[in-house]
């Protein structure tokens, strides 16, 4: 398997062009114009299909209303909101899980993550390793996704998933070596 990154289709969305002043707070609409698309791309690539990306993009900035105005620094929003949404996003993946064990999920469908570009060899892979993610413990897919699919540096992961530096390299390892028996077994 390849450890690099796994080309994944871009949500559309529009950056804010306006800036905001060294120092001063941003307001909770120019986050969400800022960063509802990074947050959304977050969200299907921890999630694998976009049937609760709206849902997840909306948890996180309500979330943002209560926490967005204690930041002091505009720049530390957009980790912020990336730690909100892994959060909300595990809450989603945990519930997934759970419905999946009572019968009651739908069939995954994992092309609306790739590339709209990708050939069917690249599908065929992207939706192999996203069936693969679903057999991983949630703290672990989250992890391998940060790490190979985001390219997060193992500080940042630990950080993002509330976790500690050698937590996170444990879950990284075991999701890896877990991904590697999965996908070899296919």
């Amino acid at each position: 398997m390849d450890r690099g990154r796994v080309a994944l289709r871009v949500i559309p969305g529009t950056l804010d062009s306006e800036e905001t002043p060294a120092g001063a707070p941003m307001s909770l609409e120019a986050a969400f114009r800022r960063y509802s698309p990074y947050v959304a791309a977050i969200a299907i690539r921890l999630l694998g299909r976009d049937d609760d990306v709206d849902d997840v993009v909306q948890d996180v900035f309500l979330s943002a209303i209560k926490g967005i105005s204690q930041l002091r620094d505009a720049d530390a929003i957009k980790g912020w909101l990336a730690t909100v949404t892994v959060r909300v996003a595990r809450r989603k993946l945990q519930m997934r899980r759970f419905r999946s064990f009572l019968g009651l999920d739908q069939v995954p469908a994992y092309e609306a993550v790739v590339a709209p570009g990708a050939n069917p060899e690249q599908k065929a892979l992207l939706g192999r390793v996203y069936v693969a993610l679903d057999a991983l413990p949630v703290e672990q897919r989250i992890a391998w996704v940060l790490r190979f699919v985001e390219g997060e540096q193992l500080e940042d992961i630990a950080r993002i998933a509330g976790c500690s530096l050698a937590t996170a390299k444990r879950r990284i390892v075991a999701a890896q070596q877990q991904m590697e028996r999965i996908l070899s077994d296919e």
